[in-house]
């Protein structure tokens, strides 16, 4: 049986912190320092790069252990299932036992698990050595933005959430390509092997210069709505994995599917009703946040996320490429993601988030199926332009729906809004993974000889792709005109 999926880059949001307790009011505000800031931002960086350097090396992995690319990208949705379902759970662990602590035993532990990765004699064991992964990552980003929050004054607060951020910005960029050097000229296995002395030397740095502090509330833990919740994301991504599979496995998905919209909806009637929930649901009745985070923007999260899980495989198996070639080819359409980053601000300003939104949305729907159109035989003067405008358009896509997410959100609401836009980013990044593997998978069957993947395959792939993001596109016309207009500056 064939499960399909994997993680592409992800673009790195805002830093949109986890629910966590403030420190005590008569705390005297500390002096501003780069080091804590520094400290995160090298750890950020460990996670960012480890999530994408698999990409471009996932055949050679898959070679090893004598197993299909697509049934290997099972390992990387563990990962982003583990890291979703946890998420949530990581204010309450930070006020239970502690920042430093924490954010210390999260690096202990991804460092483990990177080195089990390495270890892994077969598919079953790397999957759950990658899930381990995801549960260590869960609690390094939102513990990490914590302490930096916690011990930088508000006045500096910009300049060092600034420091955190440009590190999941390249990490997407240089991961594709060194993946596939590393698996061209090397072995995959050291593409987890280097995060060993990182990892030692980030336990040191936090436990030698990162103060201690346990948070003053001590909310008691949601079992309930933790055990829903996970099982209803895991079964959905499960489930539709197995949509593309042969009609047997298809019957089965569909009870899989079954079992995460009982679930789903059993969590959120939990949600609802329950005094302390893991999950606060009220920032779903805010149309600004319902919009840009659970229906137009979930859908361009959703396309867009599996644009990069499905080029790198496409230049290899479709183009005939190398690793390290198509990883260098990846390595345009992530440098447009960071060249968009200067000019997103500017342009919500001169025209707002809904006409952003709609026009970029139909521009990156646009370069989503003119990469759906490649092929070996062109330029590559037109190869390139056209992966560089795909990553400017996505990079805007992303930033703006992650930035008109907290336009109107209260500031009690604001706790229960970040876990929820931290979880929904996460599940829409797994989402996108399982789309684009599926949409894979069932185009392979519908051909006469679906023995393997071609070329063909993958550009029906993104053309589907395409299709949603212009759905998402239409649906964001339903915000009003001056939607986030006070964050945009156009008030």
């Amino acid at each position: 049986m064939q499960t399909a999926r994997q993680a592409g880059p992800q673009e790195p949001a805002l830093p949109t912190p986890v629910p966590l307790a403030p420190p005590p009011e008569s705390a005297t505000p500390p002096a501003f320092s780069r080091r804590i800031p520094l400290i995160v931002a090298a750890t950020f960086f460990m996670e960012t790069l480890d999530s994408t350097i698999v990409t471009t090396a996932l055949p050679a992995i898959a070679h090893s252990f004598n197993a299909s690319t697509l049934s290997l990208s099972l390992s990387i949705s563990a990962y982003l299932v583990a890291l979703a379902v946890f998420v949530p759970t990581a204010g309450w662990a930070s006020d239970r036992f502690g920042a430093r602590k924490l954010f210390a035993s999260a690096i202990g532990l991804f460092t483990l698990a990177s080195l089990l990765c390495a270890l892994s004699p077969n598919l079953w064991t790397f999957v759950a050595a990658r899930s381990l992964q995801g549960v260590a990552a869960a609690f390094m980003s939102p513990v990490g933005r914590l302490m930096v929050l916690r011990s930088t004054p508000k006045q500096r607060l910009i300049e060092a959430l600034s420091l955190i951020t440009w590190p999941g910005l390249i990490g997407p960029v240089l991961g594709p390509p060194l993946g596939g050097f590393i698996a061209t000229y090397a072995s995959w296995h050291w593409i987890f092997l280097i995060n060993l002395p990182l990892g030692v030397v980030g336990i040191w740095l936090v436990l030698r210069h990162v103060p201690n502090d346990i948070g003053a509330e001590r909310r008691p833990f949601d079992t309930s709505g933790f055990v829903l919740t996970a099982v209803a994301l895991s079964t959905l991504v499960h489930g539709l994995a197995l949509l593309g599979e042969a009609p047997g496995a298809r019957h089965t998905a569909w009870l899989w599917l079954l079992v995460a919209v009982v679930s789903g909806a059993l969590a959120t009637r939990h949600a609802l009703l329950h005094p302390t929930p893991m999950l606060d649901l009220r920032a779903v009745r805010v149309p600004t946040f319902a919009i840009s985070m659970l229906t137009a923007g979930m859908m361009a999260r959703i396309a867009i996320s599996a644009t990069p899980f499905l080029l790198p495989l496409m230049f290899q198996i479709g183009f005939g490429l190398n690793a390290f070639q198509a990883g260098l080819m990846l390595l345009v359409y992530m440098g447009g993601n960071l060249v968009m980053k200067s000019a997103t601000t500017p342009v919500l300003r001169r025209f707002g988030f809904r006409r952003v939104l709609a026009v970029n949305g139909a521009l990156c729907a646009v370069s989503m199926a003119a990469c759906g159109l490649l092929s070996p035989g062109l330029s590559l003067a037109i190869i390139y332009p056209v992966l560089f405008v795909a990553g400017m358009t996505r990079s805007m896509q992303f930033t703006t729906v992650s930035s008109l997410a907290f336009a109107d959100i209260s500031a009690e609401q604001r706790a229960g809004a970040s876990a929820l836009s931290a979880m929904t980013q996460q599940v829409a990044a797994t989402l996108g993974v399982a789309f684009g593997a599926t949409t894979l998978a069932l185009f392979q069957s519908l051909r006469a000889e679906p023995s393997t993947l071609q070329l063909a395959d993958f550009q029906h792939a993104l053309l589907t792709g395409a299709a949603l993001m212009a759905v998402g596109a239409a649906w964001s016309l339903r915000l009003p005109k001056n939607a986030g207009a006070e964050v945009s500056g156009r008030a």
